[in-house]
């Protein structure tokens, strides 16, 4: 069985390392990376949407990045408490037409023994916004280390 640490019980700074390094998967764009961090028998509902298993997270993520273009990520800690962690987050990508968007959201996420996320709620709203508004400007992949946040964005 595949172990992702860090593992719960928790602490304010591994709990923080979890939120970064879910960030940096999902700004990988890679589904099957990012699959790997989800239990065998992990459940979402995303949006009105719900997910089951790591091939639906990966079917479920093949066809997000095929309409979500140049999708950039950040993620930020809301609260921590043993094996869970809640998240808020936005996400700036376009449409295949060149429409922009900035999306706002929370994740509340649950955790197995081995450190897999086996329980992920989002609720997710979409901003169209020009692409002169854009925030997110890092090369595409993981968002430097120097680059702001979701605070100092004012978001």
């Amino acid at each position: 069985m595949s172990v992702k640490p860090p593992l719960p019980p928790f602490t304010r700074e591994s709990a923080i390392e979890k939120v970064r390094l879910a960030e940096d998967a999902w700004n990988s764009r890679d589904p099957q990376r990012v699959s790997q961090v989800y239990s065998a028998d992990t459940v979402w509902r995303n949006r009105s949407e719900f997910v089951h298993g790591q091939e639906g997270v990966v079917t479920f993520l093949q066809r997000k990045w095929a309409k979500e273009l140049d999708y950039r990520l950040i993620k930020e800690i809301w609260v921590f408490d043993g094996a869970r962690i809640a998240v808020r987050f936005a996400y700036e990508w376009h449409d295949d037409s060149g429409n922009w968007f900035r999306s706002f959201g929370n994740e509340n996420w649950e955790f197995n023994e081995q450190g897999l996320m086996f329980a992920r709620h989002a609720c997710i709203n979409d901003l169209p916004i020009q692409e002169s508004e854009r925030k997110f400007h890092w090369p595409l992949g993981r968002r430097p280390d120097d680059h702001p946040g979701l605070s100092e964005f004012g978001f």
